[in-house]
């Protein structure tokens, strides 16, 4: 087995290293979510974890790996006798891809028993080999609905059942969830977020130092891996003995009622949901304890697990950054720090883990590209009040403030798609629940081992299945595969007239609302939605098709309005990035909304280029919608004349306000009666 990259030997990281260290102490806290930047060694440090973890004692031959220990521990391969041999193994790191199928998260029929010897018995799958041990799900935000169902199941009851193919079985699952992701890439589920009980965001050091040393560790590592870990072994045994010792002890930590009530005054003032988070923090704060080989707990454990478990479960808009106010934290707990006792010998209270102590940054598991340096995005000037009128310079610009985002009303495409897997609309997906079994043996999809041993059962007799010890015999036309009906997600493209031929500072406010409020929706559906504006003589892509909640917002922040029309260079940008995405992504179905008055005053012909646009986008076959920006006693009733160019739905609205813009798109995208 090839060597992993020690444990120890992660430069700093030290939120990340440390509440690894927690839940493997207690792993009834709940588990770690590691938020951050590509490059942030962030898998490397959990395939390092397990290699320091105590082994497990387990009966020989258990495939589910029963506490022998534990008289009320029951496994499906027992009952074990009385002389059964007990091993030892080491923990296990159990790596879930997010695009498995379900029978192989909880265990499916074993072929070779049921098509041999006609035995019906259970193929164990990731949930079982994950008992008493690490779960590891790389982007978890990108996880499928119905394995997330799997995993709170689990997660919730410690236990996994089984009732399909002829199985009714049930077996032990508790295991410590730890899960890593990008937040550019969009946001958790709110269900599963809950379940993990401590949270680390991590990004790359900016200290060119840090930095160097980062890339000198792993570039030993690579030069020589068993040579580098070989030299970290002691490092890593003194961690394994400490955490072994701090198991032992965690038992005895002694949490007083005075610390009970602070626990509670801190989750109240941060005003977290539910009581969950004053369970987590209680229980981090023990291990923290015994982790430093104290038996009582001190205002530090405290702080400490305050700073781990709550940043993701305080109620915030989810455009609001995400952390903690730790000036707040200090003013609850107060000055007065109690005797910490003695420290062991090693690392500090403030050391935030195994490493060596220093603020340094994990080892990177490649080079740093741009993104992961780029600084903060500053917030934009607030702009004064007043609309932007015709009369304003074609240079100039302004900067809108979006407002108070509401909810979104539910988008959903018609009919039956076969997009992305996601949480919107209608389709045929891959994996999802299985609704009924397709004779076509080309049909996408897996093998429905149910339906196809049920169309071979009635040749067997002929065929000489199941006689003289033979199995079942199959031909070809006995496959079925399974049809698997779940949702996709959809592409909202929004292409907005950011020029000054309407009150555009008035408008891009209410614009800026409904894309947020769209986004709302988005992030939690697994939506993409991208914003295309046009001004002065060009279109620019102010919003790439995205589902993160805090990259839009930042994005759309700095949005700046006012100048001429370029209609046609806008359409035409529009129909760049459909192609672009079709490309990356051709079964997600787009939808394009131009908000517009329908002039054109940017270059020679500008109308005539404008609606020649038009028609190449109506020729691709995208769904549209002209939302009439017009208003005025006067009207010229160009966006109309659009809209027909463009074979699109024409939506006269005078004011597109937030709740009239997401109106519209509901309006246009709900399902028709008697339509699937």
């Amino acid at each position: 087995m090839p060597a992993q990259y020690p444990f120890c030997a992660v430069v700093g990281a030290d939120d990340m290293t440390l509440a690894l260290t927690l839940v493997a102490i207690d792993p009834l806290i709940g588990g770690v979510l590691v938020r951050g930047e590509k490059g942030t060694a962030k898998t490397t440090t959990v395939r390092g974890l397990a290699d320091v973890l105590p082994p497990v004692r387990t009966f020989e031959g258990d495939r589910f790996s029963a506490d022998p220990d534990d008289a009320a521990a029951v496994s499906p391969d027992g009952p074990f006798a009385a002389g059964t041999p007990v091993v030892e193994r080491p923990v296990r790191l159990v790596e879930l891809p997010v695009g498995a199928s379900d029978d192989r998260v909880t265990g499916s029929l074993r072929l070779d028993s049921a098509l041999r010897e006609g035995k019906v018995e259970l193929e164990p799958g990731l949930l079982a080999r994950a008992h008493r041990g690490l779960l590891y799900v790389d982007e978890v935000n990108l996880l499928h609905d119905h394995l997330v169902d799997l995993l709170l199941d689990a997660a919730a009851t410690g236990r996994v059942s089984i009732e399909r193919d002829g199985l009714s079985m049930e077996h032990a699952s508790r295991f410590v969830l730890i899960g890593t992701m990008n937040p550019e890439e969009g946001e958790l589920r709110p269900q599963l977020l809950d379940r993990f009980g401590l949270t680390v965001e991590v990004a790359a050091p900016r200290d060119p130092a840090l930095r160097v040393e980062v890339v000198r560790r792993r570039l030993a590592f690579d030069a020589d891996p068993e040579g580098f870990a070989a030299r970290w072994s002691a490092e890593q045994d003194a961690v394994r003995d400490r955490l072994t010792a701090a198991q032992a002890l965690v038992a005895e930590v002694e949490l007083d009622d005075d610390t009970l009530v602070t626990i509670a005054e801190i989750c109240a003032a941060f005003d977290v949901d539910g009581l969950r988070a004053d369970l987590v923090t209680a229980r981090a704060a023990v291990a923290h304890a015994a982790w430093q080989g104290r038996t009582h707990v001190t205002r530090e454990d405290v702080r400490v697990a305050a700073r781990l478990a709550l940043p993701h479960r305080r109620r915030r808009n989810p455009f609001d950054e995400p952390g903690l106010d730790e000036q707040q934290l200090d003013d609850l707990l107060g000055d007065d720090e109690p005797d910490p006792g003695p420290e062991p010998d090693g690392d500090g209270p403030d050391d935030g883990g195994p490493g060596d102590g220093g603020p340094e940054e994990g080892p990177q598991d490649g080079p740093a590209d741009d993104a992961s340096v780029r600084p903060e995005t500053p917030q934009p000037p607030q702009p004064e009040s007043g609309e932007q009128g015709e009369k304003q310079p074609a240079g100039a610009g302004t900067v809108a403030s979006a407002g108070t985002p509401g909810r979104a009303r539910l988008l959903v495409v018609r009919g039956t798609g076969e997009g992305q897997a996601g949480r919107r609309s209608r389709a045929r997906t891959p994996q999802g629940r299985v609704v009924g079994v397709q004779r076509d043996r080309t049909a996408p999809g897996r093998l429905h081992l149910t339906g196809t041993i049920t169309a071979a059962a009635p040749h067997q007799q002929d065929r000489g299945g199941l006689a003289d010890g033979r199995g079942v015999v199959l031909a070809p036309a006995d496959l079925r595969r399974a049809e698997t009906v779940g949702q996709e997600s959809n592409l909202v493209l929004l292409c907005v007239d950011a020029s000054g031929s309407m009150a555009a500072r008035r408008r891009m406010e209410q614009v800026k609302t409904a894309v947020l409020s769209l986004l709302l929706d988005a992030y939690r559906r697994r939506d993409k939605v991208a914003l295309v504006t046009f001004r002065q003589h060009a279109a620019d892509v102010a919003l790439p098709p995205t589902g993160s909640v805090d990259v839009a917002s930042r994005r759309l922040a700095d949005l700046p309005a006012g100048g001429r029309t370029p209609l046609a260079e806008g359409l035409e940008r529009c129909a760049d990035v459909l192609r672009r995405e079709a490309l990356r992504d051709p079964s997600r179905r787009p939808l394009l909304v131009v908000v517009t008055d329908g002039r054109a005053t940017s270059g020679a012909d500008a109308l005539g280029r404008a609606h020649r646009a038009a028609a190449h986008l109506a020729a691709t076959g995208v769904q549209s919608i002209v939302v009439d920006c017009e208003t005025g006693r006067f009207r010229l009733g160009l966006a109309g004349q659009l809209a027909q160019h463009l074979g699109a739905e024409h939506v006269p609205l005078g004011e597109v306000t937030a709740d009239g813009l997401t109106g519209v798109v509901h309006a246009a995208t709900a399902p028709r009666e008697g339509v699937a």
